[in-house]
């Protein structure tokens, strides 16, 4: 039990680190860029998306520490853990190419790349663990969200 305790709160640590990365550079073109962008009427307040990060990732390190806890050996769990490590990837870069570069497109593809990846990051973790899997759901929602807030924000800009 302590094991798998541990695992997952480094898996929880660096999720939580990835997102503090990601607002590093969101930091810098909210007040001033991303201000002046034309937003969908559906586009939250900007302190929302704070708390639902948040939250997502620390859903993310648990599920993340599960899966880890089931043995690193074992080769689904490599698979599964494999998938996590690239679609968290993908999720630090779209805060890199969105806010960083200001570049809408670029955010887009890495989104709908990021959203393919999270699906079959579920499917491994559902191999797995199906607690772990049912973890990443509201991420999955969220991302689908963000995926169509992207797309909203090129198109309208």
């Amino acid at each position: 039990m302590k094991k798998k305790l541990l695992r997952i709160c480094v898996a929880t640590i660096i999720c939580l680190l990835v997102g503090f990365l990601s607002s590093v550079a969101t930091q810098f073109s909210l007040e001033t860029w991303y201000a002046n962008l034309n937003k969908p009427y559906f586009t939250p307040p900007n302190w929302v998306f704070g708390v639902v990060w948040t939250s997502l990732y620390l859903m993310m390190g648990i599920a993340a520490g599960i899966v880890w806890s089931r043995g690193f050996y074992h080769k689904w769990v490599k698979t599964a853990l494999y998938h996590f490590g690239f679609q968290l990837i993908l999720n630090a870069a779209w805060s890199i190419f969105f806010f960083g570069l200001q570049n809408p497109l670029l955010a887009l593809l890495d989104i709908v790349a990021l959203f393919i990846l999270l699906l079959f990051t579920i499917r491994w973790f559902k191999v797995v663990n199906n607690t772990a899997a049912y973890l990443l759901i509201p991420y999955t929602i969220w991302v689908a969200y963000a995926t169509v807030l992207t797309f909203s924000i090129w198109k309208l800009n």
